[in-house]
């Protein structure tokens, strides 16, 4: 019997041994995943300012092709720090976690050789507007100190150009250079940014001065030390913002008189295997552009079916582009282009998301705790900016979710699709995905802040269709709307691929968009030049939209009477953002966990 009990007890002490053992390699793992998330954090102050932090607060990040080499070797090294891991001991979560930074890493080292492949500065985004916006909505004023660090990042910005000029210089020489569609919009902008006060005397402050003058103005400071202040912003705007953009204008008129109308990325140096890359990273999946064009053109009529239902239920005589035209043009679709029509829109596009949110719990068990807030695109940038887009919350709290909308011209915001467009940008959309995700202390800070587009923007466009279990999109038109943002979708996947692998032309892929849609023609425009500068990040909404209706269709299917929708939504986005290939396992190990507890006595 003593010696049973001693068998016992070794036997015990074997499996606490062993368990301490796992336990410590899974603490070893968890703590190189923050080691490895801080040194990236550290090659970039504009991140750590995104992030709420205060550190390196006075200074941009460094864009110089040195920083980029250092940003690779970071990678390579880490890559070989982490497969020093022994992954067979570490748990599932840590399991997964191991493969999604080894993911990222490969990821981020396999496109270094296409780092110049992009156009820095365009309609959409660059340093252009960045500066600005940055300094605007995300460097808070809360004491002296901070308004010392805004003011040597105003004093940085003539330096801070000189690298951009030398990036856009060198991709020149290389043969990467914008189509001339893109220098008017961003030359334009440029000169927004630098147009009133202090540049102009007699004039109402220009964005930036007007910032810093509301911050400074909520400092508890005498009149004295404020005063100084703004003499220090105001020196800082004149002797380095303005000669800084100045330069920025001049060396983009240079390039503008280099530049041709060629759209597609084909016509850059190895353009076909950069397009080929763009793909897998966008997508995260193995579709070539031939398959992505054929499920675009197969999804294209599949949705205008659906749109020839909802045609007829309106009770519309006509052929479905009649019913596309009569949408365009009559004006009971649009508020009005007045400063009245865009407070409706914006008051209703609150009363939206509020509606939303009283519901939210039918729909999910987790819901995010940071703030969300509506808000319009800023006036320097308006004119060249999208419609509507997201900016996360910095996850210390201090700045809440934005959706912000475009209203610069309301034609482009029609009544029927703001349900849509409110879905998608705030909620169930992006605020849930990204702030929960933020939110989810139990993951390594890398996966809190994870970013993959097929995942965001799939999640994003299925985030337009879920309200209508919930009987939203009462209102006919406004489900068509729904449609219509599905369809535009679709015809991207199509658009796309043409402009960068068929060569279609800028002019082509226009009539293509407003043949196909209810767009009209100048926001067709917009859209098209927006997959020019971006190439391949178009596609992702409707192949990520498309794989988690799948998902859910097998988790359907599989669980029958027993599926759990809010279960499985926590499930998508209580990860964080993952390549599609991973949320289909993750999704089927989801569906076997709970078929096993089902045939469990």
């Amino acid at each position: 019997m003593f010696l049973k009990i001693q068998r016992y007890t070794l036997l015990a002490l074997t499996l606490i041994f062993a368990a301490s053992q796992a336990h410590a390699k899974d603490a070893e793992a968890r703590e190189l995943f923050e080691q490895f998330f801080e040194e990236q954090v550290a090659l970039s102050p504009m991140y750590q300012t995104y992030l709420g932090r205060k550190t390196q607060y006075d200074q941009w990040d460094d864009i110089s092709p040195a920083q980029d080499q250092r940003a690779q070797q970071l990678r390579i090294d880490q890559l070989d720090r982490l497969r020093q891991l022994d992954v067979a001991q570490l748990n599932p979560d840590n399991q997964l976690s191991y493969r999604l930074f080894e993911y990222q890493l490969q990821r981020g080292i396999d496109a270094y050789q296409w780092r110049d492949h992009n156009y820095p500065v365009n309609q959409m985004f660059g340093l252009h507007a960045r500066i600005p916006s940055f300094l605007m909505n995300n460097h808070r004023i809360d004491t002296p100190e901070d308004a010392r660090a805004y003011i040597t990042r105003l004093q940085s910005v003539a330096p801070l150009m000189q690298q951009l000029i030398a990036n856009l210089e060198r991709r020149a020489e290389k043969g990467i250079l914008a189509p001339n569609f893109v220098y008017p919009y961003v030359i334009d902008d440029s000169r927004n940014i630098i147009s009133g006060a202090p540049f102009q005397q007699d004039a109402e402050d220009s964005p930036l001065l007007a910032d810093i003058r509301a911050k400074l103005a909520n400092l508890d400071l005498t009149d004295e030390a404020r005063d100084q202040l703004l003499t220090e912003a105001k020196s800082a705007l004149k002797d380095s913002v303005q000669p800084g953009y100045q330069a920025l204008i001049s060396a983009l008129e240079d390039l503008e008189k280099q530049a041709d109308d060629k759209a597609g990325a084909w016509k850059l140096p190895e353009g076909d295997a950069y397009y080929a890359n763009a793909l897998e990273r966008m997508t995260t999946t193995e579709m070539s552009a031939k398959e992505i064009h054929e499920l675009g053109v197969a999804e294209v009529k599949r949705i205008q079916q659906e749109m020839r239902g909802l045609k007829k239920e309106v009770g519309f005589e006509g052929d479905l582009h009649d019913f596309f035209r009569y949408l365009r043009e009559h004006p009971k679709f649009y508020f009005p282009d007045t400063e009245a029509g865009r407070e409706a829109f914006l008051q209703q596009t609150q009363e939206l998301i509020d509606a939303m949110e009283e519901r939210l719990p039918e729909l999910f068990g987790r819901l995010p705790k940071a703030d969300l807030i509506v808000r319009p695109v800023e006036a320097f940038r308006a004119q060249s900016a999208g419609k509507a887009f997201y900016q996360g919350p910095a996850q210390d709290g201090s700045r809440p979710g934005i959706y912000y909308i475009n209203l610069y011209d309301m034609q482009n915001l029609p009544k029927y699709q703001m349900e849509a467009l409110t879905y998608h940008e705030a909620l169930p959309g992006h605020h849930m995905q990204i702030a929960i995700a933020q939110e989810m202390d139990n993951l390594p800070s890398f996966r809190r802040h994870s970013s993959y587009t097929a995942y965001s923007e799939g999640w994003g466009l299925y985030a337009e269709l879920i309200p209508k279990e919930l009987g939203f999109y009462e209102d006919p038109y406004s489900d068509f709307g729904r449609l219509g943002m599905e369809l535009w979708r679709a015809v991207r996947l199509v658009v796309d691929t043409g402009i960068h692998a068929k060569r279609w032309t800028r002019e082509q892929a226009i009539d293509y968009f407003v043949g196909q849609t209810p767009m009209g023609r100048p926001d067709a425009v917009r859209e098209v030049e927006r997959y020019i500068v971006m190439p391949a990040q178009a596609t992702s909404y409707k192949v990520g939209m498309n794989k988690i209706l799948e998902l859910r269709a097998y988790a359907q299917e599989s669980l029958g009477e027993q599926f759990d929708v809010r279960a499985f939504h926590d499930l998508v986005l209580g990860g964080g953002a993952v390549p599609l290939t991973i949320l289909e396992e993750e999704v089927h190990a989801w569906v076997a966990q709970q078929e096993s507890l089902q045939d469990s006595p």
